[in-house]
């Protein structure tokens, strides 16, 4: 996949993602950085934040990062945020679940204050004055406290780990048939239930999405790909769907 890609891209209005800035030897992961009328938001900024902080700088610079995205507590996600939150003036959001676990990262006592918990039910953020981004509960999926954030004005939703793709070598998804070899063994073992799966396709049906940008792996372009996504997964048997007493009913 490649590095980086401006994804969208307006005068008042950027999306650029970054892929393949981890170390060879960890887990693939996204990041993304949202730009809205000379502010950012940077979402799910990993483990390695040199290499993504000179890379942001070509488009913006890191003080005018507004807000940090936590969607879940697992460390390519949140591994980096103290030094962020040292680089930038920025506020991290992230579940109220995992606020006491950070510290365990090394997050320094004089930035806690910096750290702002998500209730359950979601929140709401203004990036650029006018952009409002709705950070939506995606519990479960696969963290029990675990969110998601839909970008109006890209019409983009960035999944988390929903989603999630591993050893394919595209960058947007053409053939959904073929992907699903990529996808299916992660979700079966990482999502929780396909109770979980049906109330999060019965949610994003409400929302106008052009793109779904997983942490992982290939991006969902166009509303067909979108809704070819959003019925396999609210079809699909998973995590406690497949226990039995002597352990998960198909290799995962």
């Amino acid at each position: 996949m490649e590095t980086k890609r401006v994804i969208y891209d307006t005068p008042e209005h950027k999306v650029i993602f970054f892929g393949e800035l981890t170390p060879a030897n960890a887990v693939q992961s996204n990041q993304v950085l949202i730009i809205h009328k000379g502010e950012g938001m940077l979402l799910d900024p990993g483990g390695h934040k040199v290499k993504l902080l000179s890379e942001i700088s070509l488009y913006i610079p890191p003080s005018q990062i507004k807000y940090i995205f936590l969607s879940h507590q697992d460390p390519d996600v949140v591994a980096s945020i103290n030094g962020w939150l040292m680089t930038t003036k920025a506020q991290a959001y992230i579940s109220k679940l995992w606020m006491r676990f950070l510290p365990h990262f090394g997050l320094d006592s004089q930035l806690e204050d910096r750290l702002i918990p998500i209730d359950d039910g979601g929140t709401k953020v203004v990036l650029g004055g006018d952009c409002e981004l709705l950070i939506l509960p995606a519990h479960f999926m696969h963290s029990p406290g675990n969110f998601q954030v839909y970008d109006p004005c890209s019409k983009i939703l960035f999944s988390g780990d929903l989603g999630a793709s591993l050893g394919q070598d595209y960058f947007f998804v053409e053939n959904f048939d073929e992907h699903i070899k990529y996808m299916e063994g992660f979700h079966k073992r990482y999502m929780a239930s396909n109770k979980v799966l049906k109330f999060w396709a019965n949610m994003v049906r409400q929302l106008d999405i052009e793109m779904i940008v997983p942490q992982h792996g290939a991006i969902f372009k166009g509303k067909e790909m979108v809704e070819r996504f959003i019925n396999w997964i609210e079809n699909l048997q998973v995590g406690v769907d497949l226990l039995t007493q002597n352990g998960y009913r198909v290799p995962v």
